[in-house]
């Protein structure tokens, strides 16, 4: 087998920068409405200097010295990064104190709401106010994280992953560096707020309908946005921000990929009407395996059908009929809060931790 060769970088599927006109075209769409017309003078000054930025490529305008913790402490860190990242660290030291309240994050994972097209709630969403009542009741903080806003909420995103990992673990950067790219117009991303959450909890129960046999778009948006939590670089400066040559130098000089959300507990609700969901939750309960995190028993995994081949429209009635399912998703509650002070005090420990991985990734 060949040697690899660090800075064996493949480019030619980019097709350039936007001309000029189009740029234009695309700026002024989000100034649609004619209410905008009255101030097209000022708007022609915005697109101006946006234009500009686009030219050179200002990703992160603002900018402040690394300093001594990283490697490279005269590199310009963006100023929003840096704060993601701190934030990130606190609430990591906060997380890990024994005297810290027990918290779970529950995630919403249905695209589904009753403030945008559909008109009506999610019965995604209703299962996780069972849960978070349950959580409660044991006495365990319960955190919502309801994805369903990337349909109704103005300008809550959650911007593509852009494959970093792909080209060599060490450029995805944890948390993302992606984002905000102010040149391109990729910002009110909403990553940092959930990477924090994420971080401050000390389990996860994931609830998603199943789309299409597969997760929904805004909870599949968040799981590719998670890939720098597993094995992502802490220090943009070694690799000098997105320098693709010299992070194959670094991961190939031997990298760790740490798990920085590893040993956190788990639980999955997944609920379909007529087909897919047992491979949803298997891939769920993969990937949060693969994350380092501790399912929280076989009662903490759970995948329904929520009246079967009925129609759509009466499905909340069917789930105000089905009162088994909303007791197993009680249980997968239950299953969490009584894991947690086993799982935090280190009673509970997963049967092979500490053997080494002969191929990290």
């Amino acid at each position: 087998m060949t040697a690899p060769k660090p800075d064996d970088v493949r480019t030619g599927q980019y097709t350039g920068p936007l001309p000029r006109e189009t740029f234009r075209l695309r700026f002024m769409r989000r100034f649609y409405d004619p209410a905008f017309q009255a101030e097209q003078d000022a708007l022609n000054r915005l697109e101006a200097i946006a234009w500009d930025a686009y030219q050179d490529g200002r990703k992160a305008p603002i900018t402040v010295k690394a300093g001594a913790a990283y490697a490279d402490p005269d590199y310009d860190l963006s100023v929003e990064w840096k704060d993601a990242h701190d934030r990130l660290a606190q609430a990591a030291q906060q997380q890990g104190r024994a005297d810290t309240p027990a918290r779970v994050l529950v995630v919403i994972g249905a695209s589904r709401n009753d403030g945008t097209c559909p008109g009506e709630v999610s019965k995604t969403w209703r299962l996780a106010q069972i849960v978070r009542a349950e959580l409660e009741s044991a006495g365990v903080q319960a955190d919502m994280l309801d994805l369903s806003r990337l349909t109704s909420e103005y300008q809550y995103q959650i911007h593509p992953c852009k494959g970093c990992a792909s080209t060599a673990m060490p450029l995805c950067h944890w948390p993302c560096s992606c984002y905000p790219n102010h040149s391109l117009g990729q910002d009110n991303d909403a990553m940092n707020d959930i990477y924090e959450q994420w971080v401050a909890a000390h389990g996860v129960i994931l609830l998603a309908p199943t789309y299409w046999y597969q997760s929904p778009s805004p909870l599949k948006l968040m799981i590719d946005r998670l890939v720098c939590a597993d094995g992502g670089n802490p220090d943009p400066t070694t690799t000098s921000g997105k320098d693709a040559a010299k992070a194959k130098r670094v991961e190939l000089a031997g990298w760790s990929y740490p798990k920085h959300l590893a040993g956190r507990a788990y639980g999955l609700v997944v609920h379909g009407d007529v087909a897919g969901i047992e491979g949803q939750r298997r891939a769920l309960s993969d990937w949060l395996d693969w994350m380092g995190l501790v399912d929280a028993g076989s009662m903490a995994r759970l995948d329904r059908y929520i009246g079967y081949y009925r129609p759509y429209a009466t499905s909340h009635a069917d789930l105000d009929e089905d009162t088994a399912v909303q007791e197993e998703v009680r249980n997968v509650a239950r299953a969490m809060a009584q894991c947690l002070p086993r799982l935090r005090s280190g009673e509970l420990a997963p049967p092979d931790q500490g053997l080494r991985e002969p191929r990290p990734k």
